[in-house]
């Protein structure tokens, strides 16, 4: 993940596979801090978990949905954007009443190595 923030603090966007790594742990981290099936968080194309504790869904399109692209979920979950600046900006997509994440962020401390 340190590459991915490197560039991105450099003003350049990471290398794909880079991204994707980034990314990953970031979601995986996101899943470990908040386990739990109630939220959908979606970053395509590298990545969806279910996350945060409550009601769990099965079928349709889950009530909660936090959707991003690959940056700006590395830019939010890092807190280099913040979780208002980015949903205001439209750059964070939440609906429903359990998306708001701000309390597991920042993530990435215990993934910053690679």
């Amino acid at each position: 993940m340190k590459h991915a923030l490197d560039a991105l603090d450099r003003g350049a966007e990471p290398e794909r596979t880079v991204l994707r790594d980034a990314v990953r742990a970031l979601l995986a981290e996101l899943s470990r801090r908040a386990p739990g099936r109630s939220v959908e968080v979606r970053v395509p194309p590298f990545g969806a978990i279910q996350c945060v504790a409550g009601p769990r869904h099965t079928r349709g399109t889950p009530p909660n949905v936090v959707e991003t692209d690959p940056i700006t979920w590395v830019l939010v979950a890092t807190e280099r954007v913040s979780w208002a600046d980015a949903l205001r900006d439209g750059r964070l997509r939440a609906s429903g009443i359990r998306t708001d994440l701000t309390e597991f962020l920042p993530l990435g401390a215990e993934t910053a190595d690679d």
